[in-house]
């Protein structure tokens, strides 16, 4: 990725007055842990090294269309002490006339979909959904939270899942409480965005989440 798009997308936005979270849009989501320590593994070569907690974190993420049916996943990367991903919201009432082929691709299905769902989405005034703390669960170790149809939720699960799995392993695991979201509107923005995700092992020398 070009120098231009350093930084561009590692600074935690403003959420956006009067977006519906829970309507049909695809998302770019940072997720980090607790003070960035890096639990998930190492950066060699530049590439990602998983260790245990990694490939839960990992699985956790692409398990997301397993508890929550209507999101479809874009690109994806575990770093050492955060996640990138997109996560596409794609409720069956709002379906576009052209649905991407697969789940989990390099974003080239997605193109027709990302403008169709989100400029139809711009015109929703519903209230933003804030991002909450994770609770703790009672169910079994590979059950995501509670389900609601929005992005907090969708995120909250994720980090439930992650956390249960990884204190088996390191008690001290822990996520920062937020999440960074930036919605994706363009063709442009999907492919500037999933380089950047594909690109993050990188870039880690220089990456402001270290």
């Amino acid at each position: 990725m070009s120098d231009r798009f350093k930084n561009k997308y590692r600074i935690e936005p403003a959420r956006l007055k009067n977006w519906d979270y829970g309507s049909n849009a695809s998302y770019f989501v940072t997720i980090c842990t607790v003070d960035r320590i890096c639990f998930f593994g190492n950066v060699a070569d530049d590439e990602m090294i998983l260790n245990d907690l990694g490939l839960i974190a990992r699985d956790c993420w692409l398990q997301i269309p397993d508890h929550f049916p209507f999101v479809k996943l874009g690109g994806y990367v575990v770093m050492p002490n955060h996640v990138h991903g997109i996560v596409v919201i794609d409720k069956p009432d709002d379906e576009p006339d052209d649905e991407p082929n697969d789940g989990h691709n390099d974003g080239r299905d997605w193109i027709r979909f990302v403008e169709t769902q989100n400029f139809a989405s711009l015109r929703s005034e519903q209230p933003k959904h804030s991002e909450q703390p994770e609770q703790p669960q009672s169910s079994s170790k590979n059950k995501f939270g509670p389900q609601s149809k929005n992005l907090a939720s969708i995120i909250r699960g994720f980090k439930i899942g992650v956390t249960k799995n990884a204190r088996l392993i390191n008690p001290d695991f822990a996520w920062q409480p937020r999440f960074h979201d930036h919605i994706i509107r363009n063709k442009k923005s999907f492919y500037q965005i999933s380089e950047y995700i594909i690109n993050n092992p990188l870039n880690w020398s220089e990456d402001q989440f270290r």
